[in-house]
């Protein structure tokens, strides 16, 4: 397709921040040219489709860098158990009780209303970590078919852990294996592979070995949730004699590719391992504060940090204004650090797709963009644009989203599918699912038995 978005306001790098008034010509799937939206030769241009972005500002499509789409049928579901009263407990009796109700139908469901939330957030990429232990061959198939149906790119990772036995944690590992293989070979454009695994505290020495196997056998990185909980150094220690991230390095997990989930307990020595590998971490602070497990040690880990939701949406607009606020109390990390996080996290995705650019607006970049109706009432460039990120812009202004050079949201309704259906069917597997949720029991698995 080619396209031409005329008139705009363009934000062409969130790292460093630079702003200004362009044509973003677009063909093949990505950006072809930049130009002056006066001059003539703009309109000799062979242009198939024209979406006029006057007095409005377009953005690189925001990344969530870690995502539970699972969770997106979650909000009400029943709860009748005794309240958790730590992490542990809301993992047993809240998340692991999930995603055991999970089968493919409610998988689907939640990875189409998941991907429909983002997009019209102006997400145009998740990062996601699924599981769904009853349901685990081709789960990984069932998710990325669902997101690219809405034109969403995403990379994909099955979430093994031995918590569930055996023969779930090899039937994750297979299902890690088949889905990378698949996705190298090109059949979803729009989806890539990582290998999943869950924590420290529900993963073997065997079951990690073999997940830094098929890692790296694929050449592609790990997703992995780290010291979320003080519960994972605890169990590191007792039964291996060192914390979570010397364990990591120790297995082989860290290195430029990997995606650490949360970080919470990591020490200054765990810190300076991740810097080392040059790992990257999901810094997901709204999510941190929802289970009150204390404050990432942001400062230390500087430049490697992006910014997930861990499944409370997709609107990474809050979800960054939320970390500076939160990070504002520990001591300043200036205005343009919440987009400078955007940016690595663009980054992952862009090793992911072997696409430089990706997160830019700029010529061989993938056509990834978002416009906002924000005609600002105040100046806007380079260097007034982060504070109108943090207190002036907000998802609300997403008005058309184009990803891959094909616009997926056009006055603020899905352009693939029908948006109206999407949500009536989801309200029915909703229904399903929690009733199978009503008949499951807080999950048996603790690491300290």
């Amino acid at each position: 397709m080619s396209l031409l978005i005329a008139n705009g306001t363009v934000v062409t790098s969130l790292d460093p921040i630079v702003v200004e008034k362009a044509d973003i010509f677009i063909g093949g799937g990505h950006v072809v040219g930049l130009g002056d939206p006066s001059a003539d030769e703009a309109a000799e241009r062979v242009i198939k489709t024209c979406i006029d972005a006057s007095g409005c500002l377009v953005i690189p499509g925001n990344v969530n860098a870690h995502m539970h789409l699972y969770s997106a049928l979650a909000r009400g579901m029943p709860y009748a158990l005794e309240p958790p009263t730590d992490f542990l407990q809301i993992l047993q009796r809240v998340w692991w009780r999930l995603d055991r109700a999970l089968d493919d139908d409610s998988v689907r469901a939640s990875a189409l209303v998941g991907g429909m939330e983002a997009l019209l957030a102006g997400t145009t990429t998740l990062i996601d970590h699924h599981a769904s232990p009853n349901a685990i061959d081709g789960s990984l198939d069932v998710v990325a078919e669902a997101l690219s149906s809405l034109g969403l790119r995403s990379v994909c990772c099955y979430e093994v852990s031995d918590r569930d036995g055996a023969e779930r944690a090899q039937a994750g590992l297979d299902e890690s294996r088949r889905f990378a293989a698949r996705a190298a070979g090109g059949e979803l454009p729009l989806a890539r592979a990582m290998v999943g695994a869950h924590a420290s505290f529900t993963l073997s020495d065997e079951t990690l070995a073999a997940c830094v196997e098929i890692a790296e056998n694929a050449g592609i990185g790990i997703h992995i949730h780290a010291a979320e909980d003080g519960a994972d150094e605890v169990d590191s220690e007792r039964r291996y004699g060192r914390r979570v991230a010397a364990r990591l390095a120790d297995a082989g997990v860290l290195n430029e590719r990997t995606l650490l989930a949360h970080g919470v307990y990591l020490d200054d020595d765990e810190v300076r391992l991740v810097r080392a590998a040059g790992a990257t971490l999901a810094h997901n602070p709204r999510s941190n504060m929802n289970n009150a497990v204390g404050r990432t040690p942001l400062a230390g880990l500087g430049d490697r940090v992006a910014l997930g939701t861990d499944g409370i949406g997709s609107d990474m607009f809050t979800e960054s204004q939320a970390a500076f606020f939160r990070y504002q109390e520990d001591g300043s990390p200036g205005y343009d650090w919440p987009l400078a996080r955007l940016a690595v996290g663009a980054g992952v995705v862009a090793r992911a797709f072997d696409e430089p650019h990706l997160g830019r607006i700029e010529p061989g970049a993938p056509a990834d963009l978002t416009i906002l109706d924000y005609d600002a009432p105040t100046p806007m460039s380079s260097g007034t644009l982060a504070g109108h990120w943090l207190f002036g812009l907000g998802s609300r202004h997403v008005r058309d989203v184009i990803v891959a050079g094909e616009p997926v949201v056009r006055d603020r309704r899905l352009t693939r599918v029908d948006q109206d259906a999407l949500i009536a069917e989801a309200r029915t597997e909703t229904a399903r699912l929690w009733g199978i949720l009503d008949t499951i029991d807080a999950h048996p698995y603790d690491p300290a038995e």
